[in-house]
């Protein structure tokens, strides 16, 4: 059996992170854009074999949304209820408890997975 590493993450990583910096977010919820950010590319990579998955980041003066494409029509369902001793299945359940929004869209070629942050007031 033939081991496949996940794509490089790291330029999606670090845009989203100078983008939130500039943008003066706290430190705290740029970690959790970043980890719900690395939860929806690693689930592109794995579960839809996306090898370099779409992102992209969007940032109006009160929301972040950022969005991961890829090539698979199966829209993602988190795993009911989520095991606590399993090494994979909490992904979305993550993304859903760092993030005030998240769903998934279908397009013409694949899905978009997406999520949303408020600004802190």
């Amino acid at each position: 059996m033939r081991a496949f590493n996940p794509p490089d993450w790291s330029a999606a990583r670090s845009e989203l992170r100078n983008l939130l910096a500039s943008a003066g977010w706290h430190p705290d919820a740029t970690a959790d854009a970043e980890l719900a950010l690395h939860e929806l590319y690693i689930n592109a990579w794995k579960h839809a074999g996306c090898q370099a998955p779409r992102v992209i980041v969007v940032l109006s003066p009160r929301t972040l949304r950022v969005s991961v494409g890829d090539d698979s029509p199966d829209l993602p369902e988190p795993r009911l209820p989520a095991d606590p001793f399993a090494v994979s299945g909490r992904g979305l359940h993550l993304v859903r408890a760092l993030t005030h929004r998240f769903g998934s869209t279908p397009t013409n070629t694949g899905k978009v997975t997406w999520f949303e942050l408020d600004a802190a007031a």
